[in-house]
């Protein structure tokens, strides 16, 4: 069987195709998961326990608190980056190992992530 370009062979049951338009949405929905646990006040209670906010030069900054795990998380949940690769690896295994569970929620994130960004497009025009 051929595939095209923007296709990518990945192993899922008997062998599936993650395809262009499977990673923009991927892509979408880690978008906006990141952003979820990082900033958004939403989820300001599971930041809570491993962060702890200072003042300087009138921005505020978030701090990891504590040692070992919590310390851990903390730095994870203070980085948009760091978190954005551990999105990225728990919504790309759910969407080839659980397809039925991860694709509604994959397709949920990305539309309400392309609305932020028509919102944010507009809000600047």
């Amino acid at each position: 069987m051929r595939h095209s370009p923007t296709s990518y062979i990945c192993k899922r049951g008997g062998g599936g195709i993650l395809t262009l338009f499977h990673w923009f949405l991927l892509v979408l929905a880690a978008g906006r998961l990141t952003r979820l646990i990082v900033t958004d006040d939403i989820m300001e209670w599971l930041r809570k326990p491993f962060l702890e906010w200072r003042e300087e030069d009138d921005i505020l900054y978030a701090y990891p608190k504590g040692k070992g795990l919590q310390k851990f998380i903390g730095e994870l949940l203070s980085c948009y980056w760091c978190a954005g690769i551990w999105v990225a690896a728990f919504l790309l295994t759910g969407f080839l190992l659980w397809p039925v569970l991860f694709v509604p929620f994959v397709v949920f994130l990305s539309i309400a992530y392309g609305a932020s960004i028509i919102e944010s497009i507009l809000r600047r025009g």
